[in-house]
């Protein structure tokens, strides 16, 4: 009896590091929805949106994200998962409306953004985002 007790264990032990090791992975991908792909910005992205937005992106992003949006404020120390590179290829290459989508409902350490934000203000913070191309 001692022997199925352990290799009960033993099971039970792999299939929690194995749905913890798929969890982990989960994390690290965040995909908006299909539907999101099809949102536009309706607002311009001229100089007085990128001086508000920079304003915003200082007080809202940086902590997480980094001044310079490579994400490594001085918060991302703390978060598993690391805050994602604004700088980087697959965030530069996600749509506008993948953008926005995730500000507005956020996920894990970021936060959803969409009741402390006016859409205006998350859709000029797409427009600076623009700007952090390495």
């Amino acid at each position: 009896m001692k022997r199925n007790g352990n290799l009960l264990t033993v099971t039970l032990a792999l299939a929690i590091l194995f749905f913890a090791g798929n969890q982990a992975k989960g994390q690290t991908t965040w995909v908006a929805p299909a539907s999101a792909n099809s949102l536009k910005n309706p607002g311009s992205c001229d100089a007085a949106t990128l001086k508000a937005a920079k304003t915003i992106y200082t007080s809202t992003c940086a902590p997480c994200h980094g001044a310079k949006g490579k994400g490594d404020g001085p918060a991302a120390v703390a978060l598993n998962p690391k805050p994602a590179d604004h700088t980087s290829k697959a965030i530069q290459g996600e749509s506008d409306g993948s953008l926005f989508w995730k500000l507005s409902e956020g996920k894990g350490a970021m936060q959803a953004y969409k009741t402390q934000l006016t859409d205006k203000q998350r859709w000029s913070l797409i427009c600076y985002l623009r700007t952090l191309k390495k």
